[in-house]
């Protein structure tokens, strides 16, 4: 797992997304050992909180656009059976890592134990869907937060689209999805998409798993899943799944070839209607 780090603290796991150079972004590789790694510590009956955090002043961006835009890896194996796409298109690449950042996410939500997001830099797209995903969110002050997606003529995916009103309400979602701001981490908090804003995330972060740690666990698994009910998320997979759909579906189209042009331009993109 080369960027992807697991350290324990006594009952605390912390999952590191190490992967600097590339904004912490996720290729398949990466996306696969993030999902092996969560999966581990969410099973772990002696890990009684996790924090997952990135690396080097970024928390993460979401899928790597440059691996994307290479044609992915060929030799691949799909989680679900039979779900290999056509070829042709940047909708199969796509699929290939959102699997595993989704089937991730789910076993976050699902896990019996609380998660802490520890955001230190830029949650940006998927990276945003991934810290929602998160039963706490601890930010630094240099945060920050953005959907990302229109950028590249994206639909959206990674539990945004479901998360998002959810936490800040319909009609402010729809402000974040269709205007995009990016926002610091004062303006995260006020609307309730964070905790805390603090000047030292990982040492807060820390200190917040440890005292989770010494809660009473089967307790707190109870409760989390009782607020996972009345949060309807038991919808989340199904709703995963048609993020999954709709976001390959619209990356095969002119939109985003356009956007993902104009993004490795650094030019401003084109959009027509598709």
């Amino acid at each position: 797992m080369s960027h992807i780090r697991v350290e324990h603290h006594g009952a605390v796991g912390v999952l590191t997304i190490a992967r600097r150079e590339r904004f912490n972004s996720l290729d398949v590789e990466t996306a696969q050992d993030l999902r092996k790694a969560g999966l581990q510590l969410a099973r772990d009956r002696e890990v009684r909180a996790v924090i997952l955090r990135g690396d080097g002043g970024v928390f993460c961006s979401g899928a790597d656009l440059k691996y994307i835009v290479k044609g992915g890896d060929e030799g691949v194996a799909y989680l679900s059976p039979g779900a290999r796409p056509a070829p042709g298109g940047y909708g199969a690449v796509f699929k290939q890592i959102l699997e595993y950042i989704h089937s991730t996410i789910s076993e976050i939500r699902r896990a019996p134990k609380p998660w802490i997001a520890c955001v230190d830099g830029a949650a940006a797209a998927g990276g945003l869907g991934i810290a929602m995903a998160c039963d706490l969110v601890i930010a630094s002050e240099r945060a920050t937060f953005e959907w990302a997606y229109f950028k590249t003529g994206l639909t959206g995916a990674e539990s945004t689209t479901f998360l998002l009103p959810r936490l800040v309400g319909l009609r402010k979602a729809m402000e974040l999805v269709l205007l995009g701001p990016r926002l610091d981490a004062h303006e995260a908090r006020a609307l309730g998409l964070i905790n805390e804003v603090v000047p030292d995330a990982d040492a807060r972060a820390l200190a917040l798993a440890a005292q989770l740690a010494e809660a009473p666990t089967a307790a707190v698994g109870v409760a989390k899943s009782l607020l996972n009910r009345a949060a309807g998320m038991e919808r989340l997979d199904t709703h995963l799944d048609a993020e999954l759909a709709e976001l390959a579906r619209i990356a095969n189209g002119p939109n985003f070839a356009e956007g993902i042009a104009a993004f490795f331009d650094k030019r401003s993109p084109r959009f027509g209607v598709e």
